[in-house]
């Protein structure tokens, strides 16, 4: 899952970067709202954390340009702005919902979260075979076996039990689990394969994550 923070405080900006990557999204962060409108229509993002008070275009003004591009988008107003008037305005002009500063980052993402599930109806178990993965505690089994999975690795799964069955290109992988400042010649997403094929397959009795030649990955208990 990838997200956009729009937030001209870099020390709260970085405080929400690092909060989110521990939890496995991937996150690219904007201080400026002239350039926070036409980056969310560019990249394909699953949700933005938006702040109001931005140099150059407003928050709302932001949440205007999203709207007029993506009206699906979910997007959180984060605000120091915290009167009753305030929130309505916000939720009044187009915002999912609003938080107000401060905040808990574990509050933030279980908004984040709520949203997804919301917005892009999902299952809150994820079987592939004999894998299981539970995306609202973030658990992974295989044949009863629990796997213990970092951030990067979970998210990797996850994207790729959202989309069994069908092969993924290593760039539409790259655009959801990693970050703007991705080094597009690094191996780090055959990295974690890997490391996910250590992880899953094996000892197991037949492999779930198999490479598609001249395609990508796909995660899948059929033959390939």
């Amino acid at each position: 899952m990838r997200i956009l923070v729009v937030e001209d405080e870099r020390k709260v900006a970085s405080f929400i970067q690092s909060g989110l990557e521990q939890d496995g999204y991937a996150v690219d962060v904007m201080h400026d709202g002239d350039e926070a409108g036409a980056q969310a229509g560019l990249i394909d993002y699953d949700c933005v954390v938006l702040d109001l008070m931005l140099p150059g275009r407003s928050g709302f003004q932001v949440l205007r340009d999203i709207r007029a591009k993506k009206s699906e988008l979910p997007v959180i107003i984060l605000s120091a702005h915290a009167a009753p008037e305030e929130r309505v305005a916000g939720l009044n002009a187009g915002a999912d919902d609003y938080m107000a500063k401060p905040f808990v980052i574990a509050e933030l993402s279980a908004r984040i979260r709520a949203l997804l599930r919301r917005g892009k109806p999902r299952e809150v178990k994820l079987r592939i075979g004999d894998l299981e993965i539970d995306t609202v505690r973030r658990r992974v089994s295989r044949g009863g076996r629990a796997i213990e999975l970092k951030p990067k690795e979970y998210a990797l799964l996850e994207f790729l039990a959202h989309n069994s069955d069908r092969p993924v290109t290593r760039s539409h992988i790259i655009e959801h689990v990693w970050d703007i400042h991705f080094d597009s010649i690094s191996n780090v997403v055959e990295v974690h394969i890997n490391s996910l094929r250590n992880k899953i397959d094996r000892g197991a009795p037949a492999p779930l994550i198999h490479t598609v030649r001249g395609v990508g990955y796909m995660l899948t208990d059929q033959p390939v």
